[in-house]
């Protein structure tokens, strides 16, 4: 892992509001085979009498979060918010500070946390459980309303360790622009993140234009206690690899014409993206660029050994974009 420069960067946020541009509706992309076939893509599902025209109804794109979205090295976004709570836990009870993740958290070993991640991307989950563990317990009994006063606030406030920038400011530009440029063309766009659905909601509009009910994510389990909705200390939905593209059929109803991801596992959602007889654009982020953000391929192999073999956009940070942030 290459740690990227330190920018001075002010944390308030984030979007940008402008318009799609008529004559270059992606600036922050260089012109090149990713762009051109981006363009050609909407041109050709949104040409009206076209031969590949589809209707609006059925214009779904779908992208995940970490990596795709917004930064997720040294560790997902979402970890670092889990591992201050975990770290006061163990605060208060030192009997923690020897149990992972508490231990990790607490001697701030985040080693250990990128490997199970890793690992899990290849295929190992003998520690995710471990890790699990913690994760679920770090905010069990805790209202949904409260949870996403915390979740908001945190994002608000934290810094990227590396970056220099608030969190709010860490998503790419290139994607935010991709975004818009779909939306303005009657695209519905979806988060399907293995991330916490219920830590993306609060920003989701501000940041992507992203309505929340439009954020399909992992969640905990949710009980009905004393006049409130509550979270449980067990896993509902771990929304990664196959489970994506069953939870995109469950909420939206149609396979999507667009998807864009950048690790394993994303692979079946890219593989579930697209019809015989419609155009489809699948796309994968390639976190190549260690001057401006971050440089790594570890759980994303197989990704882009099938995006050679189908085809696949493999989208360069350091080629196609101009810039990150």
């Amino acid at each position: 892992m290459v740690a990227a420069h330190r920018r001075d960067v002010a944390h308030a946020s984030v979007r940008r509001e402008t318009p799609v541009s008529a004559a270059d509706p992606l600036p922050s992309w260089r012109d090149g085979e990713v762009k051109q076939a981006i363009l050609d893509f909407v041109a050709r599902v949104t040409a009206d009498g076209g031969p590949d025209a589809v209707p609006p109804e059925d214009r779904i794109a779908v992208f995940d979060n970490d990596g795709t979205l917004w930064c997720e090295k040294p560790m997902p976004i979402q970890l670092d918010f889990i591992l201050r709570r975990l770290f006061a836990m163990a605060e208060q009870d030192p009997a923690l500070r020897t149990r992972q993740p508490w231990q990790a958290a607490w001697t701030k070993n985040y080693d250990w946390l990128d490997s199970v991640i890793t690992e899990h991307y290849h295929g190992d989950d003998s520690e995710l459980g471990v890790l699990a563990s913690g994760v679920l317990a770090a905010f069990a009994g805790v209202t949904v309303e409260e949870f996403e006063s915390l979740s908001d606030r945190f994002l608000r406030t934290a810094r990227h360790p590396t970056l220099g920038r608030g969190y709010l400011a860490c998503g790419y530009a290139p994607m935010i622009e991709l975004l818009d440029f779909l939306a303005a063309n009657e695209f519905a766009n979806y988060i399907t993140s293995g991330g916490g659905r219920d830590f993306m909601r609060p920003i989701s509009r501000e940041i992507y234009g992203i309505p929340r009910e439009r954020v399909i994510g992992s969640s905990v389990s949710l009980a009905w206690e004393a006049g409130t909705v509550v979270r449980k200390p067990e896993l509902d939905v771990l929304d990664d690899g196959p489970q994506k593209p069953v939870r995109i059929w469950s909420r939206i109803g149609r396979r999507p014409l667009l998807a864009a991801g950048n690790t394993n596992g994303d692979i079946p959602m890219l593989q579930f993206t697209g019809q015989p007889d419609r155009p489809s654009l699948r796309m994968l982020v390639r976190h190549d660029d260690p001057d401006r953000e971050f440089d790594y391929v570890a759980g994303a192999e197989q990704a882009f050994e099938l995006a050679e073999v189908n085809g696949w956009q493999v989208v360069g940070i350091k080629d196609d974009w101009v810039t990150v942030f």
